[in-house]
């Protein structure tokens, strides 16, 4: 299965958000509505449920407290269903909350992939002679050909690059900007008690993460957000050379450690943060295979992002329900980020983005001779 080559829109400043969004929503309504279209979740289980009484005040409560902490963000996301030509329901509550309401909906009503519309795996390490984070970005099939690359650029002079589902707020995935700092995501799957109904989504706090100054602005940015459901945070810093991975929960918790020497592989559990959790025997099972796979090069590390071994749940994903849409490589020495198409141990390069100045630029990639890592 191959999606097309990613796309990148250059976007801003704008008069408003509504029209930063309206913009995106424009360019990429295709994708957007293919997307939808497509999204077997969205259809057979979101959009029923939404349907029901028992979701209204559900619904109605995420867009007042979420509307309520990111006005901004709201407007950017109204200007998207605007400027695609598709429903506010479908793309700014349905798509971008599918998180935080997929576990309200009647075990009855779901099938069996409600619970995996995403799974990630990251390997992170600072050490004398190199500091990395890669990461392979895991979804519902569904996304395949439904991503694009928005590089915004705001009216304070702060510019970011995002990776960025169709219909979705920039980025749930990972993004870097202007300032020095990236970041990565992987999803933690909390038990039904511990996610708080009508929190602030997830998808807006990483939205929010694009225009954090620091670290520890970041690090302030995710603690006041009172979330749904929980999330893990890998949070890069190229100017203090330091790899933060922060696991969250509901109720205001969180958990920091700093990556060091030691090669730190996050697939879709919680691994310090103390929360009961969903036994997922997929992220288990990559857990145990990178435990006994060599990580001590950038090279290892891509081998092992593109790790097949285990067939039923490889690290590398190909289907029939998870992909690996593509794989990013944060060098905090050579100041890049690099996103590689298909299995990252063949290291066929698609963009490469210098974080060495403010402009993000991007370095030319012969695309039809595939430049290798």
């Amino acid at each position: 299965m191959e999606g097309k080559l990613l796309e990148m829109f250059e976007v801003g400043p704008c008069e408003d958000d509504y029209q930063l969004g309206f913009l995106i929503g424009q360019r990429f309504c295709n994708q957007i509505r293919s997307r939808l279209a497509g999204d077997l979740i969205l259809q057979n289980q979101l959009l029923p449920f939404a349907r029901t009484p028992h979701a209204q005040p559900l619904l109605k409560a995420l867009s007042e407290t979420n509307q309520k902490k990111f006005p901004r963000y709201w407007a950017e996301l109204l200007g998207t269903a605007d400027g695609s030509g598709v429903p506010v329901l479908d793309v700014i509550i349905l798509v971008n909350f599918r998180k935080e309401i997929l576990p309200f909906i009647s075990k009855t009503t779901m099938n069996s992939n409600a619970d995996t519309t995403d799974d990630c795996s990251d390997v992170l390490i600072v050490g004398d002679s190199m500091a990395v984070a890669a990461h392979n970005e895991d979804a519902n099939v569904a996304l395949v050909g439904h991503t694009y690359l928005i590089k915004g650029k705001l009216s304070n002079g702060l510019s970011f690059i995002a990776y960025t589902y169709a219909g979705e707020l920039p980025s749930c995935a990972f993004g870097l900007n202007s300032q020095g700092l990236a970041f990565t995501l992987n999803s933690v799957p909390p038990v039904e008690d511990e996610i708080v109904p009508a929190g602030i989504g997830r998808n807006f706090v990483s939205r929010d993460l694009l225009e954090a100054t620091s670290t520890a602005d970041a690090l302030a940015r995710i603690r006041s957000s009172e979330v749904s459901v929980g999330h893990s945070y890998n949070l890069i810093d190229i100017q203090k050379r330091m790899i933060l991975n922060v696991e969250t929960a509901s109720k205001s918790r969180v958990s920091v450690h700093e990556v060091g020497t030691t090669p730190f592989f996050h697939a879709n559990m919680y691994l310090h943060l103390q929360v009961q959790q969903v036994h997922d025997e997929n992220s288990i099972s990559r857990q145990k295979r990178a435990a006994v796979l060599p990580q001590g090069s950038k090279t290892d590390f891509l081998s092992l992002l593109g790790d097949t071994e285990d067939t039923k749940y490889p690290i590398y994903m190909t289907g029939p329900t998870l992909y690996t849409l593509c794989t990013t490589v944060i060098d905090l020495d050579e100041r890049t980020l690099t996103i590689i198409e298909g299995n990252p141990k063949y290291g066929k390069v698609s963009h490469v983005f210098s974080m060495s100045s403010n402009e993000l630029n991007l370095k030319l990639v012969n695309h039809a001779e595939g430049t290798h890592l």
